[in-house]
C-alpha cells in the first residue's frame, strides 16, 4: 500500500499523474515518494495526536506531502500561507503539530514559527537554505519505499478558519467531506467513489490551504491525475486547460470574474471544452457572472454553499440553477436549511429571516479545543448557523440575502449592504464594491459603499448614488461613496468587513 499508484504504475506506465509547472511526475514517482514519505511519517514519534502542518504554496510537493502523511495515519494541518510567523505559530502550537513542511516562500517564516511553538522538525524544498531545514528529498530518501501497512486509521485535516472574528479556529474535516473507513485500505477505496473522480485530469487552481483546492491531493488517491497551478492566473488557466485536457476543477467566483475580463481575442485562443465539471464555492457569485460562465462553458458549474466546519450544506448545478437564478440551492443530506425570525421561531416560504441548518447526525459545528465556540454556534443541539441571513422558496432552493452579522443599524432601520451590492455591481462602471456601517452622529451608522471602478471608468459619488436611487428606496441607499483601489478579497472571493471598518470605528 498504496497499491494504487503501483497498480497504475503498471497499467499506465507513462501517464502523467501529477503535473507542476514544467515539472511531471509518473505513477510509478508518485507511488515511491508517497510510501517514503508515509513511513517517514509511521517511523516518527507524532504523539496521540498524530498532526503534521503543510505551510507552503501549491506545488507537487505540497500535495504528495499531505497525502503520504495521510497515507502514514498523520492528521495533516494545511497552514495559509499568508500568514507571518505568529499567526503560524498559534496554529502550529493549538494543533500540536509535530512536523512542519516549508516550501521556499515561506522557510523563514516557518522556522521562527516551529521554534515559537516547539515544533522539532522542519521539512523544506525548492532550496530553503536554512541550516534548521532538513531537505526534501534528503528525507524521504532515508525511507524504505516498500507498502506501508494497510491496517492504519485515516485521521481527518484540522482545518483553521480565517480568524477575521479573532483567533483562528479549528475544525476536523467534516464527516460529508472525509471518505472515512476503519483502515487505509477502506479509505483508499472510498475515495475512488468521490465526486471528482469519474473526471480527469484535474485542475487546481486555488491555494492548497483551502479543502476544495486539496480535492486535487484526495483524488491523485483514487487514481485521478492532477494539473497544479502554483499561482492562479486567468489565461494560465485556460492555456492548462487546453494543454493538458483537464476536465474538473474547483474555483472561486473572483476567478470567474477575472476569466471573464480577458479581451475576446484571448479566450478565443484556447480550446476549454474539455471541462465538464467546475464545482465553485467561497463567496457567492454574482448572477451575471454565473451566467456568463454558463454561456462560454456550458451547464459544467455545481455551485456548494457551505463552510469548512461542516462541508456543504446546500448545493445546485448549473440547470437548476438557471430555473432558480440566485439561489444556493437545495439542502444536502444530513442537512435540513431552516429560516427563523428575530425570535428564533420558524417562518414560511420567501420570507427572509436568518439561515439556519439542522444536521440530522446530530454533529453540527465542533471546533477543536473549544466547546464554548461550538455550543455559540447553534440555535440548538446539531442546529447551526453560518450567519447569513435568506429565505427558502416552496421548492426548498434556499436564498442567501446577506450576513446577520454584517447588519447596519441606522436612525433604528435594518439595512443589508448585500442587497445594495447586488444592485451595485451591475453598474458598468463598478468593478467591485462592499457596503459598510461607519459612525454617524445622529444616525448612529450610516450605509457607505466602498467602489472599485472599471479600469477606464470615470464616475462620481453623485452618478452612485443617483443609481442606486433608480431601483432601490431612499432609505435603503448608501449615503456616501468611497472610491478605493482594492476591497481586501482572499484567495477564496471573500472580503473582511471588520477589516473594511476598523479604520472608521477607531477609538470608538
Amino acid at each position: 500500500m498504496p497499491e494504487f499508484a503501483a497498480t497504475l504504475a503498471r497499467l499506465r506506465p507513462d501517464e502523467h499523474a501529477l503535473v507542476d509547472g514544467e515539472r511531471v511526475f509518473l505513477w510509478s514517482e508518485i507511488n515511491s515518494t508517497l510510501n517514503r514519505v508515509a513511513n517517514q511519517v509511521l517511523a516518527a514519534d507524532l504523539g496521540p495526536s498524530a498532526r503534521v502542518a503543510v505551510f507552503a504554496e501549491n506545488a507537487a510537493e505540497t500535495a504528495l506531502a499531505h497525502l503520504g502523511c495521510l497515507i502514514g495515519g498523520a492528521s495533516t494541518v494545511p497552514v495559509n500561507f499568508h500568514l507571518n510567523a505568529s499567526e503560524a505559530a498559534y496554529i502550529l502550537a493549538d494543533s500540536d503539530t509535530s512536523i512542519l513542511f516549508v516550501g521556499p516562500e515561506t522557510a523563514a517564516r516557518g522556522v521562527e514559527a516551529a521554534k515559537a511553538a516547539g515544533v522539532g522538525t522542519i521539512v523544506g524544498w525548492g532550496g530553503c537554505g536554512d541550516d534548521d531545514v532538513v531537505d526534501w528529498t534528503t528525507w524521504i530518501g532515508g525511507a524504505d519505499d516498500a507498502n506501508p501497512p494497510t491496517s492504519i486509521r485515516p485521521r481527518p485535516n484540522l482545518l483553521y478558519t480565517s480568524g477575521t472574528t479573532g483567533l483562528p479556529k479549528g475544525t476536523e474535516l467534516p464527516p460529508s467531506m472525509f471518505a472515512g473507513g476503519d483502515t487505509m485500505a477502506q479509505h483508499l477505496d472510498a475515495l475512488k467513489h468521490a465526486r471528482f473522480a469519474d473526471y480527469g485530469p484535474h485542475l487546481v487552481v486555488g491555494p492548497m490551504y483551502h479543502t476544495g483546492p486539496l480535492s486535487g491531493m484526495r483524488i491523485l488517491a483514487a487514481g485521478t491525475s492532477s494539473v497544479i497551478l502554483r499561482r492562479f492566473d486567468a489565461e494560465a488557466t485556460l492555456a492548462a486547460i487546453d494543454r493538458h485536457k483537464t476536465r474538473s476543477s474547483v474555483m472561486v467566483p473572483t476567478h470567474f470574474v477575472r476569466l471573464l475580463a480577458l479581451p475576446l481575442e484571448v479566450r478565443a485562443r484556447y480550446d476549454i471544452s474539455s471541462m465538464e465539471y467546475v464545482a465553485h464555492t467561497g463567496a457567492k457569485c454574482p448572477d451575471e457572472v454565473k451566467r456568463a460562465m454558463i454561456e462560454w462553458w456550458g451547464p459544467v458549474f455545481l455551485e456548494a454553499y457551505g463552510a469548512s466546519e461542516v462541508g456543504t450544506t446546500c448545493s445546485i448545478n448549473s440547470v437548476d440553477w438557471l430555473a432558480h437564478p440566485g439561489s444556493v440551492g437545495q439542502a444536502d443530506p444530513p442537512f435540513e436549511a431552516i429560516i427563523v425570525d428575530d425570535d428564533d421561531q420558524p417562518v414560511g416560504p420567501n420570507v427572509e429571516g436568518k439561515l439556519y441548518f439542522r444536521d440530522t447526525t446530530g454533529r453540527g459545528i465542533v471546533y477543536h479545543n473549544d466547546p464554548e465556540k461550538s455550543a455559540a454556534a447553534h440555535l440548538e443541539p446539531g442546529v447551526f448557523t453560518l450567519g447569513e441571513m435568506g429565505r427558502i422558496d416552496e421548492e426548498g432552493f434556499v436564498y442567501i440575502t446577506d450576513r446577520f452579522s454584517d447588519m447596519v443599524v441606522s436612525g433604528g432601520v435594518n439595512l443589508y449592504p448585500a442587497e445594495v451590492e447586488n444592485f451595485l455591481i451591475d453598474h458598468p462602471g463598478v468593478h467591485d464594491v462592499a457596503c459598510i456601517g461607519i459612525p454617524h452622529t445622529e444616525m448612529g451608522e450610516e450605509l457607505r459603499a466602498l467602489v472599485v471602478l472599471t479600469q477606464g471608468c470615470a464616475v462620481s459619488e453623485a452618478e452612485i448614488l443617483a443609481y442606486c436611487r433608480q431601483r432601490l428606496s431612499a432609505f435603503k441607499c448608501p449615503r456616501s461613496v468611497e472610491f478605493v483601489d482594492d476591497l481586501g478579497r482572499t484567495s477564496m472571493g471573500k472580503i473582511s468587513r471588520r477589516a473594511l471598518r476598523a479604520p472608521y470605528w477607531a477609538g470608538r
